[in-house]
């Protein structure tokens, strides 16, 4: 991508993608890939054996666990190489995170340390921060937490923040008092980034240190699911916090919080991707040898239908979260880590990418949930006990959809982003809007001439799906003006049609990838999973902008919106029936995903 131009953060909406510009898992390096396997065989060989243990939250085996992964560079792909770490590009965190992603309750606690509890030093300390904390977390000796939540505040957590910060008499310490809730690795991380209001004004954040005064823990929570993680309130009570210990700068706090949590959204669905192919591969491995009937369960069409809808949903979360950071890792190029302005000029290359690091978190975390309940379902009973992994896999996933900002939250944010932009003249929508708007009723998809090639068809759907988002998102825009906002319902809508046109056309372009690397044959897996999603899609993208429409018109004039819809999203199904039994066939030959690198 280095000689091409990187476009745009929501510029996919806009046009044509250049495929260039997409990253793909097809491109791993081989660094990639040893990172890959480095992080599974940590996973089977060091968590997976002692996950009963961790479910009991053994507090030393953490500590060491922890430690092991420090030692083998899994917790320092972030952080500089003059801070103790490997100072990786962020296909390589991708890749550490998808694999830990099938660990359960450890990759919530090695997420939030890695993700939340370490970036903020990464790019908003000072030297002299850098050098005190970043050596002991990249090694894991000692475990960091991010202290944002408050009982009250959910998901406004800066307007709804009552933890007070006041500078000492001396002027050498902050003192803080508040309460953190649900705090991930509350009760055994020594490092904690703490948000508080200066003077009750000033929305900041601090460098707090469990051995200074006023610091405690409050009690383990009682969880649904990821019951080996930490969880618990943090207090500070008259905290002692030294002056250079703040964070960036006094009222930055809100920089800070928003763009490590576009990080670590991203990385969520990377983590959730990843815990999506582990249930996969339980759920074909029971499949196989659970007998029914005389014969293997994996023989039923409708558990093979199950397995192909379950790979090619993963196939959608993986490639669009991989094209999302290809574009981040892009972005970045060229910013150096030792640079004094390196946090400004970080935060603007990822928050460039705010749209596609929400749907990546969407995606990724409801197709986890799809995954994991059908692999409880082709389970039957068993996949109600204790006994069998199915049980976990069903708890732990449900966080996903509340972590980093709930899902609501997310789909909120990527329209509201699309839209901010768009009124400041830096995506051109508006004028892409007029001009479909124009020249909608002159289109017929009976016109349209396609060239003779694999997948040319899907290309153009997918163009269509875009210009569908266009479309809609350009009547209510015009429909409500300004009071858009409180329209919650439909923006939620327009957000699902803005997630599934960005996954189909990764699909696509990663398909498209896959034929003219590894040819036709070998890429039909590829071409069939974009298929299958395309077919289950498309009815959705109609009945999402047949919603819409209505909440804007009524009587001729809807009926004339929906011409327009049906023009856009006009698409014929394929052999979906076919074409699932082919993705399965593949799943059972791999014995889990059937795509490997």
């Amino acid at each position: 991508m280095a000689d091409k131009e990187i476009p745009q953060g929501g510029g996919f909406l806009l046009g044509p993608t250049d495929p260039e510009t997409a990253f793909v898992p097809e491109e791993f390096s081989d660094e990639h890939k040893m990172i890959l396997t480095t992080t599974a065989d940590f996973v089977t060989g060091e968590i997976d054996p002692v996950s009963d243990q961790i479910e009991e939250k053994d507090h030393e085996l953490m500590k060491k666990l922890m430690a092991q992964a420090g030692e083998l560079g899994l917790l320092g792909s972030d952080v500089p190489e003059d801070f103790g770490g490997l100072g990786l590009d962020k296909i390589s965190t991708a890749c550490v995170t998808e694999e830990i992603g099938k660990s359960g309750s450890f990759a919530v606690a090695q997420g939030a340390h890695t993700g939340i509890g370490t970036l903020p030093i990464v790019y908003y300390g000072t030297k002299e921060q850098k050098e005190k904390y970043l050596p002991d977390l990249a090694a894991g000796t000692k475990i960091a937490a991010y202290c944002l939540t408050e009982a009250g505040a959910g998901s406004d957590a800066v307007g709804g923040c009552r933890t007070k910060a006041v500078l000492s008499e001396d002027g050498k310490h902050y003192i803080i008092n508040g309460e953190k809730m649900f705090i991930t690795n509350g009760g055994w991380a020594e490092t904690f980034i703490v948000f508080a209001k200066i003077d009750n004004t000033d929305f900041s954040a601090f460098i707090v240190e469990r051995g200074m005064p006023g610091v405690s823990s409050g009690a383990e929570e009682h969880k649904l699911g990821i019951k080996g993680s930490s969880t618990t309130t943090v207090i500070l009570e008259d905290a002692q916090v030294p002056v250079e210990n703040l964070l960036y700068e006094r009222g930055k706090g809100a920089t800070i919080a928003l763009n490590v949590l576009n990080i670590g959204r991203y990385k969520l669905g990377c983590a959730a991707a990843g815990g999506a192919k582990g249930a996969l591969e339980t759920a074909t491995k029971f499949a196989k040898e659970r007998v029914q009937f005389g014969k293997s369960i994996a023989e039923f069409g409708a558990i093979q239908e199950k397995l192909a809808r379950m790979a090619s949903k993963i196939y959608a979360a993986e490639t669009s979260i991989y094209r999302s950071v290809g574009l981040i890792d892009a972005s970045l190029h060229g910013v150096d880590p030792n640079d004094p302005e390196y946090g400004g000029k970080a935060s603007a290359a990822i928050r460039e990418y705010a749209v596609e690091c929400s749907i990546d978190k969407v995606l990724g975390s409801e197709v986890l949930d799809y995954v994991v309940d059908e692999c409880v379902q082709i389970h039957g009973g068993y996949g109600y006990v204790s006994e069998y992994p199915a049980e976990r896999y069903y708890r732990d996933a449900r966080i996903n959809r509340i972590f980093e900002g709930t899902n609501e939250i997310n789909r909120m944010t990527i329209p509201g982003e699309l839209l901010k932009r768009a009124m400041k003249g830096k995506l051109p929508l508006m004028a892409a809007g007029q001009k479909l708007l124009g020249e909608i009723m002159e289109y017929s998809p009976m016109m349209v001439e396609l060239p003779d090639e694999p997948l040319a068809y899907e290309a153009h759907v997918a163009e269509m799906a875009k210009k569908s988002v266009i479309y809609v998102a350009g009547l209510a825009a015009q429909t409500f003006m300004q009071k858009l906002i409180h329209q919650q319902e439909l923006l939620l809508k327009i957000a699902d049609m803005i997630i599934e046109a960005f996954a189909m056309e990764s699909c696509v372009i990663r398909a498209k990838k896959a034929i003219a690397s590894l040819g036709e044959d070998k890429a039909k897996v590829y071409m069939d999973m974009t298929q299958v999603y395309m077919d289950e899609v498309m009815p959705r993208m109609m009945a999402w902008a047949n919603e819409c429409l209505a909440a804007m018109a009524e009587g001729d004039d809807l009926r004339t919106m929906m011409v327009g819809a049906r023009k856009l999203l006009k698409y014929n199904p394929a052999n979906a029936i076919a074409i699932k039994r082919a993705v399965a066939a593949k799943v059972l030959d791999k014995n889990g995903y059937p795509i490997s690198y």
